[in-house]
């Protein structure tokens, strides 16, 4: 199983780059983490927030793997805990599922990716960062493994 998470971004502040890489590092190779940057759309262009989410739902659309299961994160979706999100790993691994994190850009996702998602996902019902939610989904989805597999990383 991958674990792609697709994030509109790129040029990461140097400390945003290493806490990613920190946790992606970290997962085993049958929960690998990678990472699909998306271009920004410029915006200096005179477009309106409109139509630069839209252009990048459409790279963002394009960008994806056929075959996975795409969970937009978006501060309006479902709030799981790590628990939770550990047993849904567990049912993705059982079934062999790759799935696609999507992270919008500054004014968030599209409609239409939020549309084509399977869920809503919210890490927070707080509007964070873009660039810092790959950092945190990052670390949940290491915990959520670890805890799967009785690592001392988790502790309640």
């Amino acid at each position: 199983m991958k674990l792609i998470i697709v994030s509109v971004g790129h040029k990461m502040p140097d400390w945003i780059t290493k806490g990613f890489d920190e946790y992606a590092k970290r997962m085993p190779r049958e929960a690998k983490i990678e990472l699909l940057e998306i271009k920004p759309e410029p915006r200096s262009t005179g477009k309106t927030v409109g139509q630069i989410k839209a252009s990048e739902g459409q790279r963002i659309l394009a960008a994806l793997p056929q075959d996975c299961l795409r969970i937009a994160m978006d501060e309006h979706g479902k709030q799981l805990t790590t628990k939770e999100l550990a047993e849904q790993m567990h049912v993705w691994m059982r079934e062999g599922k790759n799935v696609a994190f999507i992270i919008g850009g500054a004014d968030g996702l599209d409609v239409s990716v939020k549309n084509d998602a399977s869920q809503l996902m919210a890490l927070s019902a707080l509007t964070l960062p873009h660039s810092m939610v790959r950092v945190l989904l990052s670390e949940q989805l290491y915990r959520a493994h670890s805890m799967m597999h009785n690592h001392p990383y988790h502790r309640e």
